[in-house]
């Protein structure tokens, strides 16, 4: 029997739902479809948004050869099947599903064609195409970021999955209350209709009625199952990171236990963990960095099941470290000054002068060697002028960051408020 899900999956754009950032009237990509001329390009995003259903929305749209691969069950032999293939076909489109988990080797299967024009690529991925995607395939195509569902598309889902259900199956839902279908599917139109599905197949009533307390009962069950497809992976890794934020190693280390019986990828946690040691350590202990990015490149060497030791080991280390949001705070504020301020100029003394002619014009005059001055430091400006005296960088509240607080106090002098 067809899954409702796939009963209800859209064939046009016009009833395609979500995404209208890319899609919507006069949208990047919708005028790239409608243009006919499409590039390569990756669909980045949560389960369950739309990328299978736009991929093949976009081939027949375009009436194009249509090829789909998963790249769990793919290899290199199967691409270059469909490689082969579209030799004699024109326009071909290769959809391939999941191509985070293309190794090296068969991403770099798909270079040349993809270069050639031989096949217009579209790779689907729920993982950061920056790290999982190599950067010769990744800057041939272009990068789509879809949205997980909010209410608005989750309304809509719902609402055709009642009117299917009543012209098709001859029944009738009647919703008094959605927060729990909402909550469950985490976004994912497909664990919305899989679940609705659910609610209609436990019951033999014409009228099925969808509250709160019925979707929970039907649905119960799904709620101690580690998805790492899907919802229970985002409040897993949610609760994960906390913990350590928190620096609590007994809950961090319980949900690394979580996301380690689930099968979650090592790779994608010690990612995590990198991320983390910067983002809520950094300069408070620097070595928190250094032991992450180790364990990393462990982890990417080992595999389960021995890099669990290594994953433990990392998890209670950054749990157990002193924290500072420092790094993350600075580069955030002063990113949110470059887009207020723009394209402010380069004070003329810390310009590079390789020429005479930049020299005459005064680039590098008066620039100040730090090396030739007692301490290696002597106060100058190395902002724009507009800016001088703005401060980004407030060193946290540890012994590592006061004694930077107390040596930037001492060289600035009260500029920058240290």
């Amino acid at each position: 029997m067809t899954p409702l899900a796939e009963l209800l999956r859209p064939t046009s754009l016009d009833n395609y739902i979500g995404q209208t950032h890319l899609v919507g009237k006069e949208a990047i990509l919708r005028n790239a479809i409608e243009s006919g001329r499409i590039p390569s390009m990756i669909l980045w995003g949560p389960p369950g948004i739309g990328k299978t259903t736009l991929a093949s929305i976009i081939s027949k749209t375009l009436n194009r050869p249509f090829h789909v691969l998963s790249a769990i069950s793919s290899g290199v032999k199967d691409v270059r099947a469909v490689i082969d293939a579209a030799e004699n076909e024109e326009n071909a489109i290769l959809f391939i599903d999941e191509i985070h988990r293309f190794n090296k080797s068969q991403q770099d299967s798909l270079l040349g064609a993809v270069e050639k024009g031989t096949i217009t690529l579209i790779g689907a991925t729920t993982e950061n195409p920056s790290f999982e995607v190599i950067s010769a395939l990744l800057s041939r195509c272009q990068v789509y970021i879809l949205k997980e569902f909010g209410v608005e598309e989750l309304t809509q889902l719902l609402n055709n999955a009642v009117e299917y259900v009543k012209n098709n199956l001859g029944r009738n839902l009647e919703v008094k209350e959605t927060e729990a279908l909402f909550r469950l599917s985490g976004g994912d139109a497909r664990k919305l209709l899989n679940a609705i599905e659910m609610i209609i197949n436990s019951s033999s009533e014409q009228t099925i009625v969808i509250d709160n307390t019925h979707v929970l009962n039907v649905i119960q069950k799904s709620l101690a199952i580690y998805d790492k497809k899907g919802e229970m992976h985002y409040d897993i890794i949610s609760a994960f990171i906390k913990s350590m934020r928190g620096s609590d190693p007994n809950g961090a280390v319980y949900w690394l236990a979580r996301m380690i019986e689930g099968g979650e990828d090592p790779l994608f946690i010690a990612r995590r963990m990198l991320i983390f040691a910067s983002e809520d350590i950094g300069n408070s202990n620097p070595n928190a960095l250094l032991l992450a990015n180790a364990c990393f490149d462990a982890v990417n060497k080992i595999g389960y099941p021995e890099c669990r030791i290594i994953l433990s080991q990392t998890v209670l280390y950054l749990a157990s470290s002193v924290k500072s949001n420092s790094a993350i705070m600075a580069i955030d504020d002063a990113i949110a000054t470059v887009r207020r301020t723009g394209d402010l100029p380069v004070p003329l003394h810390i310009r590079n002068a390789p020429t005479k002619l930049m020299k005459d014009l005064g680039y590098g005059k008066n620039y100040k060697y730090a090396h030739d001055y007692t301490g290696n430091f002597v106060e100058q400006e190395f902002l724009p002028e507009q800016l001088s005296g703005t401060r980004f960088y407030t060193p946290g509240d540890n012994p590592r960051e006061r004694d930077t607080q107390r040596l930037l106090s001492e060289r600035w002098k009260g500029k920058y408020g240290y």
